[in-house]
């Protein structure tokens, strides 16, 4: 499917879908309907289709036992209500980048990415083996929630800008889309940061309502025409190094589930968080490319100075963050091990052989 015929039948181009159904309604005895509702448009290459793919991946590996309903952004409810519609039991489950719930609670954007934070690799290693899970358990507790990693895209680019940024002072007055703590990181340097949904960037940035936009990645940018509405790509970004999505369930309904159920969705959690990132890795070069050779993108690099700027910014929002709660304190603090450590390791170990690796194959 091109482009411009995918803009037209998807939510992103604002049409309605009607919502259908992943399995029959659940009325043999022993089958169990766990309606799912995201924040993605229906077959958005990456984040609707991973979404997607688990709700039939959880019904095959329980043999049809729970039945999933999926709906998309929009087909149900809005993008940005997902949440709520979870917490008051009207759905079993959503999936979605857990920084949207920032305003709930400023922890919950650690579960998926902050500025200066980790890369999938960290992400993975810090909720499953050094207390992130365990903080995120007590976390969406006071909200009647349970939730597993489900995908992760990688490391993020900048942004898409109408003009270069040389200075910090050139993020000034700038109106830029930009969720989670990585707007609150903006906000610091006189950006005016605006939430929208992924369906509402093109039309925004286009009309001039925003000066700038950041997505995900060349591959997900590239559907959204993005090259089509600004002239600069900056690369790499400080606010999403490794933003990983959940798949986050009623907690109630999950532990009503026999155990054998409960594991199997969470087994199939873990697979679509290592599919996805494949995915996005097998992609983003590929459309890197196109965007480059085939729409005349200019690539720009964030100097040191705004770098720095990025660094300075982002702690003094971490600051603030600190002082909510004490479970933000230690979720803040957690993390801090976990950039350490972890980074540690992997700049002498993968990062490092990936550098001298390219620089002797001239890989660029």
């Amino acid at each position: 499917m091109d482009r411009r015929s995918f803009l037209k039948t998807s939510a992103i181009g604002g049409s309605a879908v009607a919502a259908s159904s992943l399995a029959a309604p659940a009325v043999a005895q022993g089958r169990t309907p766990m309606v799912i509702v995201s924040t993605w448009p229906r077959d958005f290459p990456g984040l609707g289709t991973s979404a997607q793919r688990l709700a039939v991946l959880i019904e095959e590996a329980t043999d049809g036992a729970i039945a999933p309903e999926y709906y998309a952004a929009g087909e149900r409810v809005g993008a940005f209500d997902v949440f709520d519609e979870v917490a008051a039991g009207n759905a079993q489950a959503f999936h979605a980048a857990d920084y949207y719930w920032q305003g709930v609670h400023p922890s919950f954007s650690y579960v998926c990415s902050v500025p200066f934070g980790l890369t999938a690799l960290e992400q993975n290693a810090f909720m499953h083996y050094m207390g992130g899970q365990e903080l995120w358990d007590e976390l969406a507790d006071d909200y009647g929630l349970k939730g597993w990693l489900a995908g992760n895209t990688g490391c993020q680019p900048g942004g898409w800008f109408n003009r270069e940024i040389n200075s910090p002072e050139d993020l000034r007055g700038l109106r830029m889309r930009i969720p989670g703590i990585g707007g609150s990181m903006m906000s610091q340097l006189g950006v005016s940061v605006v939430s929208l949904p992924g369906g509402q960037i093109y039309e925004n940035l286009v009309s001039g309502a925003i000066d700038a936009t950041e997505w995900v990645g060349p591959w997900n940018d590239y559907f959204l025409n993005l090259h089509q509405a600004a002239r600069y790509y900056y690369n790499p970004g400080a606010q999403e190094p490794g933003p990983a999505l959940s798949l986050t369930m009623n907690k109630s309904w999950l532990t009503s589930l026999p155990s054998w159920q409960q594991r199997a969705i969470q087994a199939c959690c873990h697979m679509e968080n290592d599919r996805m990132m494949a995915e996005y890795n097998a992609n983003n070069g590929r459309y890197l490319d196109m965007l480059i050779r085939d729409h005349g993108i200019q690539m720009r690099e964030f100097n040191d100075e705004v770098f720095e700027a990025f660094g300075e910014a982002s702690e003094a929002v971490f600051d603030e963050i600190r002082q909510h709660s004490d479970l933000a304190n230690r979720m803040h603090e957690a993390f801090v091990t976990a950039r350490a450590e972890v980074g540690r390791w992997l700049s002498i170990s993968e990062q490092e052989f990936a550098f001298k690796r390219n620089r002797v194959l001239g890989i660029d």
